[in-house]
């Protein structure tokens, strides 16, 4: 499978899931390069899921849009349980992955452009910390209100994301000090993927405390009801205010 050189994590998925052989480098744009769990976490199966990832599975509903779907776990597993599920990503290499994978419905799209499809769900996830792809407190709202126009009146939408807070990393304190003095949320990170030959594009992603998802959302169609937290990380049940 031929990849444009900017599909980092395409070529990454790719790899892994044809070789099992394939490692994950996340480059930070104040030089600090880390390399988290690897592709072993996209592709993890429901028996090593925290119970976390199990409940926020449990507040999906009817048919499912699964935003940054990667290689496909959760669709794969919501499927198994009898939903319709659309997958979106902007990787085609890990759109490849999933379809081969088994996921019925895959599809290039932003998450910012989902208004634009042509069905309605009755619920949309954001799991593996995706609640991080609205990118900034300014591009938030466009977000959350694509989604809620992509979604019925009484639709549910599962938001998991990392509380960038919870930690005592002196680099991860200066870079937030950074964000702050920029205007910023301190959760706020500009990153690229880099995998062999491969260079992702630079890209906004966010980490947020539940209180500051809360705020986020407070102007948009949706509120924060339920949140289940296991330790820094957290996934939120977002239900249609009225």
């Amino acid at each position: 499978m031929d990849l444009p050189e900017t599909d980092a994590f395409g070529a990454m998925c790719r790899d892994y899931h044809e070789r099992g052989d394939a490692f994950e480098v996340i480059e930070r744009d104040d030089g600090f390069v880390d390399s988290p769990a690897g592709p072993e976490v996209y592709f993890s199966t429901p028996d090593e899921w925290s119970d976390r990832e199990h409940a926020a599975l449990e507040w999906a509903e009817g048919h499912v849009l699964d935003v940054g779907c990667g290689p496909g776990r959760h669709a794969l597993e919501l499927q198994d349980r009898g939903h319709d599920v659309t997958g979106i990503d902007r990787s085609p290499g890990a759109m490849a992955v999933a379809r081969d994978r088994g996921v019925a419905d895959v599809r290039e799209c932003d998450v910012a452009a989902v208004d634009g499809l042509e069905e309605t769900f009755d619920s949309a996830i954001m799991l593996g910390n995706n609640f991080g792809l609205v990118g900034s407190a300014e591009r938030a709202p466009e977000v959350l209100g694509a989604l809620a126009d992509a979604t019925t009146d009484d639709a549910t939408l599962v938001a998991s994301s990392l509380d960038p807070l919870d930690t005592d990393d002196p680099a991860h304190l200066d870079y937030h000090e950074r964000n702050r003095e920029r205007g910023w949320l301190p959760g706020r990170l500009r990153i690229r993927t880099r995998y062999r030959r491969y260079t992702g594009e630079w890209h906004d992603y966010l980490h947020v405390a539940p209180d500051t998802m809360g705020e986020l959302v407070a102007d948009t169609p949706w509120s924060v009801a339920e949140v289940e937290r296991d330790g820094p990380l957290y996934a939120a049940r977002l239900a249609k205010t009225a």
